[in-house]
């Protein structure tokens, strides 16, 4: 499968980074992101050498909500996708920090399979939706369950920094209704289901979406969490693994205060 990956050289100063190819653990450095085509630029680097970052920097972050039946627990399956937004403030990359907000008390993992958008997508059909999804990733719609429960919307609950991690990798040829979704916690294994148990295909959902917002190059879609889920605790780590994509893995912190 083709591998893109945003990164930056280990040693190299902090920016936004570069766009590059994986392939057989050696980063080929693209001209620019490869929504428009893949240009490499001659440079290589062994992928040990750089810093992989959020695969993506999108300019919106749609989720969509119980798109699994085993995440439902006894609740009715949603006659149409239950849609939220996550705030681009909150993606960040493998080996980052989840930080938990001083004054959250119920922060859970979820787990889950990621769409990139590489077209400009509007009023698209379900059977033209799969034409605009350039790839998928993983990533992790961390939520604070209180407030999600006592806010007036999920805004606080789903969007605040750190709550969106992803990647490693942006996978092209993987197919996002058909590859296994995995969950661990401190290593052991707490979500595991296939994508082929959606309640709204990857189509749809893009679908559905592209009624209301003007999806664009690089956008993502979060595509629902299976099973249950659990709070998280300073010290612990999490890794979201889908088949084809790779392993995301980050650990959990106390927010330091300023």
């Amino acid at each position: 499968m083709t591998q893109y990956v945003r990164y930056r050289l280990e040693n190299g100063a902090p920016g936004s980074g570069s766009w590059g190819v994986l392939e057989h653990a050696v980063v080929h450095e693209l001209a620019d992101a490869p929504f428009d085509g893949e240009v490499r630029s001659g440079v290589s680097t062994p992928v040990e050498s750089v810093r992989l970052l959020a695969p993506s920097t999108p300019s919106k972050v749609i989720a969509v909500g119980r798109n699994f039946r085993s995440h439902l627990h006894g609740r009715d399956a949603p006659s149409e996708p239950g849609l939220f937004a996550k705030l681009p403030t909150s993606i960040i990359g493998p080996g980052d920090p989840i930080t938990l907000p001083a004054d959250s008390k119920d922060v859970h993992f979820e787990g889950e399979l990621v769409l990139v958008i590489g077209r400009r997508t509007r009023n698209v059909s379900v059977d033209e939706a799969a034409d605009y999804i350039f790839g998928v990733t993983a990533g992790n719609d961390v939520s604070e369950r209180g407030w999600q429960k006592n806010d007036l919307q999920w805004l606080r609950a789903k969007g605040s920094d750190s709550f969106g991690p992803l990647g490693p990798a942006i996978a092209t040829d993987a197919p996002p209704d058909d590859v296994l979704l995995q969950t661990r916690l401190n290593g052991d294994l707490v979500q595991s289901e296939r994508t082929g148990d959606f309640i709204f295909s990857t189509s749809e959902v893009v679908s559905y979406a592209s009624r209301y917002f003007t999806l664009l190059p690089g956008d993502l879609v979060f595509t629902g969490t299976p099973g249950s889920t659990s709070a998280l605790s300073p010290g612990d780590q999490v890794e979201v693994e889908i088949e084809g994509v790779g392993k995301l893995a980050n650990p959990v912190v106390a927010d330091v205060g300023r």
